[in-house]
């Protein structure tokens, strides 16, 4: 990104001199010497939104002199100004189930322009983006030496459409780096190498010029960055499209929640068991939609490792990041990690002299704050279908046996014979135990003190329970590098937790099938099987269509569990197994010290392992750089492909945006409960043929085997469509005691959501749905709005939402509207037989409330007024031209 210089620039812009080098910065200080407001008391996290509008206002952006008083305002008010900015982000991060059908859009997008008149170049990232292959690789083969290999060849054979077209997407388009499968996750490649904490560019006139590392990505635990004081969080993919584009990011000064950490941690508990207390703090006091930022002396005791377990689960807790300023610990996480030296004089020179640093000092003003004394950290894991649903380990049992009787509704104790086996299956027991995700394999201590658990394990002679399907995905090469040096890795090898790949798996669903008897036990009995991971989601239907309780925790517990095989235990008190003599085995007969790993870390995770893993990280295997590709500008659409096609969004576009319509008769495609996530709108994982998407794969001859996921075909709208509101587990309220993708179509008969949709989409019937509390939690997924707006859904009318969601909606024209004065769902008896109209959209501003006649089957009717969530000017504009995207397209054709 260049930065553009204005004519004023006496007022804030400055020179730093760093290592005999001169470099310039926009001074905050100096802002407010110039009479622009008093800065001092800002948080840090809000001086980095700052910083980014003293630099667009001086190269002339629409920003203007009042957005940056109202920072001195916001301090004054309390921290309370929500006045809407526009904020440009340095950079964009992207994932493979994210990034291709945002790729697919940008090559939609070149030939809309082309058929608009407009020269196809012009659709190009003006910042930088990467994107990270992760999500793809599936745990086919587990618990073996080959496994590695063996899943690293079916991903490659799954999905070379997808990889032949990214490699396309790498060539056409500037500004767009691909980092190749096998690498490592995209938040954890972006902590230990991408990130800078201070970034630089070139102004027009060739000028250095530093200012802080910020970005936005197509993944919502993009926040994990904020641990080493990066600025950035997750939104979908249409509105990191248009921010790669050149779109500002229209946002509202948002509330700081200061959250205070004191104490220590104690031995025995890991930074596991502390984010999971943090989520349940934070979802309890409510922080969606503003910034939480860390703070406290018990910073300096926290390795910036935890700090990242923390700042990564930031969407778990509703908050759009958990920022943690720089400090010492940033400057020697970035040494460690083996950035350039030059880099790490920068950031601690620009740090302390823009006001960034934090020291003893450090008392910013916050708009609300809550405290957390470290020393009362217990081990701790969190479910079973949410992250927030915090159970203290010594609880874990009795809570377990609780969910049984009071959510599953089914009794312990029946057990099932597994054919061919001499175990029977019954719920509690742990059928899926891994060490997965970007939240904690990118923490060395939990890592390593994992690998010590198996170390002891094995030595006793404990080994995984044999229906326990083991497996280890570390967020990047490193971790292999650390875990091989201190020879942990055989010792996880003993106990089945062999190296599957790098890569999210079980969080995004990629946990792959059981074995076959197993699930058929677990269908006979219909019992509760369930499943330990140390990753960040839990959510239902998410981790394997044969796990119904999943459950969070540290990895060095999730080795525990695979020993145990049960939720059904007493972890701190009740023997784990027995040794080769028969003795009762503890959990605390295997659990390291706090020095044993303190003293394995510092030993073999060291600054050239981080350097030599990553010295060729865009490079790729034999394979990524076998892959053959084209070097069009436009991309040629394969007819037959199943992984991509060209998607509906411009075809036939006009070159004038049109006017936004009231909502007239429209019918209700679902009525939805509270917390239904982006997970339950588009799942990301494995499909059955019976399903519609499953159907249209057949029809087209492909076998059940090569499905692969819904996330993998992303690139797809024909199969996206049709497994959106597909989730196995989702409610519709309007059949009774119905799981799945199902609704009542025009002729009021069951049918599947997406076919209902085509036949409302016939008859020209527009659609609503109607749903409760923090509706679209979860994933930051486009295709949850996607795939809402192409099955011709017109409004979402919920109690709350989550911050991303109701982006993406509007961004895809779908308009999302609140109930007001205790209205819901419930209380408005809706059962999807109504008929709804919504007007004053004709003339809507921001956050208007609107009437809404609400028609009932036996013909009475009922006004409701409803708070409309376009928040802001410019998402008028979105929704009056269909989209964020279609009014980018257009403003570029005119300007080519």
């Amino acid at each position: 990104m260049t930065v553009t210089v204005g004519t004023d620039t006496a007022k804030t812009r400055k020179t730093l001199s760093v290592g005999g080098k001169s470099i310039d910065y926009y001074s905050i200080p100096a802002a407010q010497a110039a009479g622009l407001g008093d800065f001092s008391k800002l948080p840090a996290a809000l001086k980095v939104v700052l910083e980014n509008l003293l630099r667009f206002e001086d190269g002339g952006f629409s920003v203007s002199v009042d957005d940056i008083k109202a920072f001195g305002e916001w301090a004054e008010n309390g921290g309370k100004n929500p006045r809407e900015i526009a904020y440009r982000p340095a950079r964009v991060l992207m994932q493979d189930f994210t990034g291709v059908p945002a790729v697919v859009d940008l090559a939609a997008m070149r030939d809309g322009i082309k058929s608009l008149g407009g020269d196809p170049e012009k659709i190009n990232p003006l910042n930088p983006v990467d994107l990270v292959i992760d999500h793809s690789v599936m745990i086919d083969e587990f618990g073996n030496p080959r496994a590695f290999q063996m899943n690293v060849d079916r991903e490659y054979e799954r999905n070379m459409e997808r990889y032949t077209f990214l490699k396309w997407g790498q060539n056409a388009f500037n500004n767009f780096r691909v980092v190749p499968p096998g690498t490592g996750i995209c938040h954890q490649v972006n902590l230990e190498y991408l990130a800078q904490t201070v970034w630089t560019d070139t102004d027009q006139n060739g000028v250095e010029v530093a200012y802080p590392d910020t970005l936005v990505g197509t993944d919502s635990h993009t926040t994990m960055v904020n641990g080493m004081a990066v600025l950035g969080w997750g939104v979908g993919g249409i509105e990191a499209e248009a921010a790669m584009l050149g779109q500002p990011i229209s946002m509202l000064i948002p509330e700081v929640v200061g959250f205070e950490l004191t104490g220590a941690m104690v031995e025995g508990t890991t930074g596991t068991d502390l984010v999971l207390k943090v989520v349940e703090m934070l979802r309890k006091k409510g922080v969606v939609g503003k910034f939480v930022e860390f703070y406290g002396e018990g910073l300096d005791r926290l390795p910036l490792a935890d700090r990242a377990t923390i700042a990564n689960m930031a969407p778990e807790y509703g908050a759009t990041c958990g920022f943690f300023p720089i400090d010492a610990e940033t400057i020697r996480y970035l040494r460690n990690t083996g950035r350039d030296e030059a880099r790490i004089a920068l950031v601690e020179a620009y740090a302390k002299e823009n006001g960034f640093w934090r020291d003893e000092n450090y008392a910013p003003v916050y708009t609300d704050t809550l405290h957390l004394d470290m020393g009362t950290i217990v081990p701790a894991i969190s479910g079973p279908k949410r992250p927030q649903d915090y159970v203290a380990l010594t609880d874990a049992k009795a809570a377990f046996r609780k969910e049984m009787e009071e959510t599953f509704k089914r009794p312990m104790g029946k057990q099932v014979p597994v054919k061919g086996e001499d175990y029977t299956m019954e719920s509690g027991k742990v059928v899926i135990a891994s060490i997965t995700s970007c939240t904690n394999t990118s923490n060395p201590y939990v890592m390593i003190g994992a690998g010590l658990v198996a170390r002891k394990a094995a030595a006793l002679g404990l080994n995984r329970k044999p229906w326990v399907k083991t497996s280890l995905a570390p967020g990047s090469q490193v971790v292999s590098a650390y875990l091989e040096a201190a020879g942990l890795q055989d010792d996880l090898d003993k106990i089945g937790f062999n190296l599957v790949g790098y890569g999210c798996t079980t969080c995004i669903g990629n946990s792959g099938p059981i074995q076959k008897e197993i699930s058929e036990a677990i269908a006979e009995g219909d019992l509760v099987a369930t499943s330990v991971l140390s990753g960040n989601r839990n959510f239902e239907g998410r981790i394997s269509p044969d796990v119904r309780a999943n459950y969070l925790a540290s990895p060095p517990l999730v080795v525990a569990y695979a020993l145990a095989g049960t939720l059904d235990i007493d972890l701190t008190s009740e023997p784990i197994g027995q040794d080769k003599d028969g003795n009762d085995v503890y959990l605390k007969d295997i659990w390291p010290t706090s020095q044993e790993v303190a003293d394995l870390v510092e030993k073999t995770v060291t600054r050239e392992a981080f350097q030599a893993k990553y010295a060729d990280v865009f490079k790729g295997d034999e394979k990524w750089q076998a892959v053959e590709t084209t070097d069009q500008k436009t991309y040629d659409w394969p007819a037959n492909s199943t992984y991509v096609q060209n998607p509906p969004y411009f075809r036939n576009m006009s070159k004038e945006p049109g006017t936004i319509s009231n909502i007239e008769g429209a019918k209700v495609l679902l009525v939805l409960g509270d917390m239904i996530t982006t997970d339950h709108i588009s799942p990301a994982g494995s499909f059955k043929e019976t399903t519609p998407a499953g159907k249209y794969l057949l029809e087209r001859q492909v076998p059940p085997r090569e499905f692969n996921s819904y996330g993998s075909r992303r690139g797809n709208h024909e199969i996206m469509m049709r497994g959106t509101f597909a989730n196995i587990r989702i409610k519709n309220e309007m059949l009774d005691g119905v799981e799945g993708g199902y609704t009542k179509g025009p002729n009021g008969e069951t049918t599947s959501v997406f076919e209902a949709s085509m036949a409302y989409q016939e008859q020209g019937t527009p659609l609503v749905v109607f749903g409760g509390e923090q509706y679209g939690a979860g994933s930051s997924r486009d295709w949850a709005a996607k795939g809402t707006a192409l099955l011709g859904v017109k409004a979402v009318i919920a109690e709350s939402f989550e911050r991303i969601h109701r982006s993406n909606l509007v961004g895809m024209g779908v308009i999302p509207f609140e109930f007001t004065g205790g209205d819901t769902r419930k209380t408005l008896g809706i059962t999807g037989d109504e008929t709804i109209s919504i007007h004053g959209l004709d003339s809507i501003q921001p956050l208007q409330e609107v009437s809404c006649d609400i028609t009932y089957a036996d013909g009475t009717t009922k006004t409701i007024t409803l708070k409309c969530r376009i928040d802001t000017a410019p998402e008028i504009e979105y929704i009056e031209n269909g989209g964020v995207l279609h009014y980018v397209l257009r403003k570029l054709a005119k300007e080519s």
